[in-house]
């Protein structure tokens, strides 16, 4: 395994990439994921960085974390325009690393899943002027902060917003699903009440009245920010700890890929 790291802006990515053997030439090309960790765009969250990695390079996956802008640097579209900048970056590299330019996911975790779900919804926005190369071809959304009204995560909706009434509007995403959103799988623990599971609902409504493929899981139990659910992150939840190899069923079949 090679570990490289590489700045998208104002951000720092750093890469897993599995090691390329002559001998296994059916995977020189592979799918690769990019994770954006939660933590109320306040900080990114240790515990959604290297054990979900760690999860998707089980799978044959390249796979990238994003240490987004956070903080008093949240505001003014920064963290989108940096997830933005970095998807681009693995298109353009994808020889060098052994990706398929066709097959790259965004996996989001709380506020994370809101950045994420930004990028799927306002790629093409002509006011952000935005590369169509940065357009990811699947979301991964855990427990996702989708609204900035109702139901709002308000920490979030404040420091991505910057506290402005225009752009807080922009960012409620409920209102910015169209056809062109990306094949989306959702899941909230039903205990959670940081991220109301109205945030992922409320999406999946949107989701299906734009004729857009999601699959949706909303547990029974699992409170907030309890990323892959093991003793490692300290949140073990057997049954959230479900949406793993549900999610890797799904994006396998989204991509056609078969590890």
């Amino acid at each position: 395994m090679q570990c490289i790291t590489f700045d998208a802006l104002d951000a720092q990515v750093k890469g897993y990439l599995q090691d390329d053997y002559d001998t296994l030439k059916a995977h020189k090309t592979r799918p690769a994921l990019l994770i954006c960790p939660g933590g109320a765009y306040r900080r990114c969250s240790p515990r959604e960085k290297d054990p979900p990695a760690f999860e998707f390079l089980s799978m044959g996956y390249q796979v990238f974390i994003l240490e987004y802008s956070c903080g008093l640097q949240a505001g003014e579209y920064r963290p989108l325009r940096e997830l933005a900048e970095a998807v681009r970056l693995l298109r353009e590299h994808h020889g060098e690393w052994h990706i398929d330019p066709s097959r790259i996911a965004l996996l989001g975790f709380s506020a994370g899943g809101h950045l994420a779900a930004s990028l799927g919804a306002l790629w093409n926005d002509k006011d952000l002027d935005l590369s169509a190369q940065s357009r990811p071809d699947a979301l991964v959304l855990c427990y996702p902060v989708t609204s900035t009204r109702e139901f709002a995560h308000e920490e979030s909706a404040q420091r991505v917003s910057g506290g402005e009434e225009a752009l807080r509007d922009k960012l409620h995403l409920l209102d910015r699903v169209t056809a062109d959103f990306p094949p989306t799988f959702l899941w909230h623990g039903g205990e959670d009440t940081s991220v109301p599971p109205e945030n992922s609902l409320l999406l999946a409504v949107e989701l299906r009245r734009q004729g857009v493929p999601f699959e949706l899981h909303l547990f029974g139990s699992g409170i907030h920010g309890i990323s892959t659910c093991t003793q490692e992150v300290e949140t073990p939840d057997p049954v959230c700890r479900q949406w793993v190899p549900l999610c890797k069923t799904w994006l396998n079949r989204q991509f056609h890929y078969t590890p």
